[in-house]
């Protein structure tokens, strides 16, 4: 079997400074909000598409609370509807109330040992990692949602409880790696 490493739950924000789509520095320790959103998105993902709603849904739901940002990680050059003027066409087409960034080398994607498109990591008050996984258990189909992940954990931890789900497989599009820069596997 195929195993991918993960960041572990508890593990301390990795910080970034990336590209909005107005070419401004975005830091993401410089975020006040008591909780954070990391989500590696893109524009071409069915996945991303059935979700982004919801995503922007949640980001206006909990505006002053939890601070939300996309960062889109794919290889551009070989998948130009990712591009970044794609990403701002992207972003205007669905509201996007959170800023976007451009992780032009990957390193940050990789840093957060991030697979998938959509895939979100949650920290809290101490930039500590409490979730890791999906938007919701149906993002390709959002009239078949059954359970919103995303939102049970926020709900909980604005109101200062555990989250009901620390960990939930993302469900999405593997992200657009750049040859030679694939994650590394181990087989067990």
């Amino acid at each position: 079997m195929l195993q991918y490493d993960q960041l572990s739950l508890g593990a301390g924000l990795i910080e970034a400074e990336l590209p909005d789509l107005s070419g401004q520095t975005v830091r993401l320790s410089a975020f006040g909000e008591p909780f954070l959103v990391v989500m590696f998105i893109c524009n071409h993902c069915p996945y991303v598409k059935g979700s982004i709603r919801e995503i922007v849904a949640l980001a206006e739901k909990y505006r002053g609370k939890v601070a939300f940002v996309g960062i889109n990680p794919n290889d551009y050059e070989r998948y130009p509807e990712d591009s970044p003027e794609a990403m701002q066409t992207f972003a205007t087409a669905h509201n996007f109330n959170f800023p976007y960034l451009l992780d032009r080398t990957q390193a940050i994607a990789k840093a957060y040992k991030a697979l998938r498109t959509p895939e979100v990591f949650v920290f809290d008050q101490s930039r500590k990692l409490r979730y890791h996984g999906r938007v919701n258990d149906a993002p390709k189909d959002p009239s078949s949602v059954r359970e919103h992940t995303l939102d049970l954990v926020l709900a909980a931890l604005v109101q200062g409880q555990e989250p009901p789900v620390t960990e939930a497989n993302a469900i999405g599009c593997t992200i657009k790696w750049k040859p030679g820069n694939e994650p590394s596997v181990t087989i067990g």
